[in-house]
Parts: C-alpha cells; sequence; structure tokens
C-alpha cells in the first residue's frame, strides 16, 4: 500500500500584495459555518446564540461580533446567518457551532467553499467601486454592514470590517478569476 497524505491548500495559496497604499491578502484560518433558524425558533436561536457565542443576532445586511472564537455573525437574508470564526479545531468547525447553538439551529460548514481576501488602505473603496454595484460609502455602507453581489460576474459577499477595510468572500472554485478581477480593478485606481 502506498503512503500518502492530504495536505491543506488554501485557494489562492496564502496570496498577499500591496499596490502602494492598498494591501490586498488572501485570508486563512477562519472558518465560515452556515446557520438555518428553524421555523418558530427566534427566540430560542436567540437565546442560545447570546449564551453559545455571546453575540446578538443581526438583522439582515449588518453583522455583529460575538464574544467567543472571534466570531462575527453575518445577517445574510431573514432566516439565514453565517458565522465567521476561529474553529478550535478547524477540521471540525461545523460541531464548533452546533454544540454553542444545540437543536436551535441548522448548521452547514461553508469553510472550503469560498476564498476570502480582505482590501484595505487609503483607496480600497474606489477600486471596489468599479467593480462593485453597492454604493460602498461609509454613510450607506459603515462597518460592520454586510451584503451579497456581483463583482466581475462573479457571487461575492462583502463584508466592510474596518474604516478602510473590505473581507471579500467568493466561491473557490473561480477564487483566481475573482483575484485578477480585483487586482486588475486596483491596478486602474492606484496611481
Amino acid at each position: 500500500m502506498a503512503d500518502f497524505a492530504l495536505t491543506a491548500r488554501a485557494p489562492l495559496d496564502g496570496y498577499a500584495r500591496n499596490f502602494g497604499a492598498i494591501s490586498l491578502a488572501e485570508v486563512s484560518g477562519l472558518s465560515l459555518v452556515s446557520v438555518a433558524v428553524p421555523q418558530g425558533g427566534d427566540d430560542a436561536f436567540a437565546a442560545e446564540l447570546a449564551d453559545g457565542l455571546g453575540a446578538s443576532r443581526p438583522p439582515t445586511g449588518d453583522s455583529v461580533s460575538g464574544d467567543r472564537h472571534g466570531a462575527r455573525v453575518l445577517g445574510m437574508q431573514p432566516d439565514q446567518l453565517f458565522i465567521l470564526f476561529e474553529a478550535p479545531d478547524p477540521d471540525r468547525p461545523a460541531e464548533t457551532v452546533a454544540e454553542a447553538l444545540g437543536p436551535a439551529a441548522y448548521v452547514t460548514d461553508q469553510s472550503d467553499s469560498w476564498a476570502m481576501l480582505r482590501i484595505g488602505g487609503a483607496g480600497a473603496r474606489e477600486a471596489l467601486e468599479r467593480i462593485c454595484m453597492l454604493d460602498l460609502d461609509a454613510a450607506a455602507f459603515p462597518e460592520g454592514r454586510v451584503a451579497r453581489t456581483v463583482m466581475e460576474h462573479l457571487a461575492v459577499i462583502i463584508l466592510r470590517d474596518g474604516a478602510d477595510s473590505f473581507l471579500l468572500m467568493s466561491p473557490r472554485s473561480s477564487a483566481r478569476s475573482f483575484l485578477h478581477a480585483v487586482e486588475v480593478s486596483i491596478g486602474n485606481t492606484a496611481g
């Protein structure tokens, strides 16, 4: 029998690059779990979320931080949330969330399905505005705001995680194309 071992590999191989004042880097080490709230289970879910992750339930389009595992709860739609966090066991993120929320939610690990990029620095918003149809001005899209959108015909979840910082999540299957689109946009605006 042949000896072999599987090695985890980031979708963009740890990509990191600076374009003048703008930084663009792959984010790794975070887990992403989808959470669905059972019909009629809002109160039980809110209680378990507060108890298990130290977070409140954000409205759709907003996010809140919890006090466990560096968790950030993303309000994706009325009965679906994403939980972005540092899993104690990266091979079992869904189990961590299921343990925290108990029977108050249905959970699905999404970690390996998404490539994550963080763009930051002066000019980051201007670079994204070329390929993103959302109004990313701080008045319309403040820190903590999250949305699904399309950039260069690719699905994206965008989270404003700082004054000049955005976390971008796009399907892993098109990660290289998405990276290229963001690089080109930065190149067209960075001067």
